[in-house]
């Protein structure tokens, strides 16, 4: 029996459901398919979202011949194959590959067609879940238009899933049977916006039942079949660094609900170290002087984690995560640094004015080396006047006091001792 997901495989552009932002009517891949102008296209978006449907319908209404590889299994042959086919008579109305993954191409792999979509012997459809800028040779980028594919919502699922229950019933099932309220939209709910993990479980939920009857489908028994349907996660991908950008962000905008939230994501990957390192740059970067001693707390946390792993580290992350958001929050220290760091790219790198230049070898007094150097010890509050950055440089302010109660103590400090 094909999977679900095959049986209900829309064949024109009114039967997909989502992405209506390049489909819908008047936009810009369903202009270029009426229009039967079909360039070189990328779809780029999560897994079950119509990338390889669209590659279907599109082939089919160009009428040009289609030729499919999967950038993990296919081989320098395959390639070959569909090279071969150019000038042959199936080939007569043009040549559409649709590559599925094609990060998984190297480099050589992606040359070696470049050639033929240059010159539209061949029009490529590339499909990838994974950033194509980061994945994707630059000279097939430049000739292709990218298209990002959206996560399909809840209601998109739902339609997805009704079709797919209408048509098992009509197929399969002996007798007719009954859907509990609610159930189809528990399994659309669960299935992040992937229409093909939906039906898989509905696929799961309903086929054992074909021969039953008065069979009902309830949401109890579509909790059952989607267990596992949940969550998918690659620690590898786009998907990992937008969570952990997600996760800092949200703490550097003091919510401690976002911020659990993307933990909880990164926890149910696995990625303890990454969650870790994050929450030390974090405790550095955002919180910073405004509350210094969040560092050491956050260090605690994730060592305990570390000793800990999982499912206890959860606690300490949680810990440190909730402390941070809920942190006053500085970057003085990180802007002061990239000013430094910037300055001395520039070529700032002026020479260290004699006075603070060793003094503790023989011979440096000859080379005038440390001798008007003022000891602040030996000055009332710890303090004298003179000059510490290089000439070039002098007057150049780095550090500026954060607007929070305790930078704002080092600045009354300094202002008090440099004025008395």
């Amino acid at each position: 029996m094909k999977p679900l997901a095959d049986l209900i495989r829309p064949y024109t552009l009114d039967d997909v459901v989502g992405q209506s932002h390049l489909i819908g009517e008047g936009q810009i891949l369903r202009k270029l398919i009426e229009a039967n102008h079909i360039p070189n296209l990328i779809f780029y978006g999560p897994s079950g979202t119509g990338k390889t449907t669209l590659a279907n319908i599109i082939a089919r209404m160009s009428n040009k011949k289609i030729h499919k590889l999967n950038a993990t299994e296919a081989n320098t042959a395959d390639i070959k194959e569909v090279i071969g086919s150019i000038h042959t008579l199936e080939g007569s109305n043009g040549i559409l590959l649709y590559l599925d993954e094609i990060q998984n191409f190297n480099k050589k792999q992606q040359q070696s067609i470049l050639k033929y979509i240059e010159t539209g012997e061949i029009t490529l459809i590339a499909s990838t879940t994974e950033n194509p800028y980061f994945t994707i040779f630059s000279a097939i980028l430049s000739r292709s238009t990218i298209l990002e594919f959206h996560a399909l919502t809840p209601d998109d699922v739902e339609s997805g899933l009704k079709r797919g229950a209408e048509l098992v019933q009509e197929e399969f099932f002996l007798n007719s049977f009954q859907m509990e309220e609610g159930a189809l939209a528990y399994i659309a709910k669960v299935s992040n916006g992937d229409l093909r993990r939906a039906l898989n479980a509905l696929e799961i939920a309903l086929y054992p039942h074909t021969r039953e009857k008065d069979f009902v489908l309830t949401k109890e028994w579509a909790k059952e079949c989607t267990v596992t349907a949940g969550f998918a996660y690659d620690r590898f991908g786009d998907q990992h660094y937008d969570t952990l950008s997600a996760f800092q962000k949200s703490i550097r905008g003091s919510d401690p609900d976002a911020s659990i939230h993307y933990l909880a994501r990164l926890i149910k990957a696995g990625d303890l170290l990454s969650i870790c390192r994050r929450l030390l740059v974090i405790a550095a970067e955002d919180i910073g002087l405004a509350y210094p001693q969040a560092i050491g707390i956050v260090k605690s946390c994730t060592d305990a984690a570390q000793q800990l792993g999982f499912p206890e580290a959860r606690i300490p992350l949680a810990q440190a995560v909730i402390l941070l958001a809920n942190s006053p929050k500085s970057n003085s220290a990180n802007v002061a640094i990239d000013k430094a760091l910037s300055d001395i790219g520039k070529g700032f790198a002026a020479p260290i004015p004699k006075h603070l230049r060793d003094g503790h070898y023989s011979g440096s007094k000859d080379l005038g080396n440390a001798i008007d150097y003022k000891y602040p010890h030996a000055y009332p509050n710890h303090y004298v006047a003179q000059q510490y950055l290089p000439d070039a440089l002098k007057g150049r302010a780095y550090y500026e006091a954060g607007d929070n109660k305790f930078e704002q103590g080092f600045h009354q400090y300094q202002e008090n001792i440099k004025q008395n």
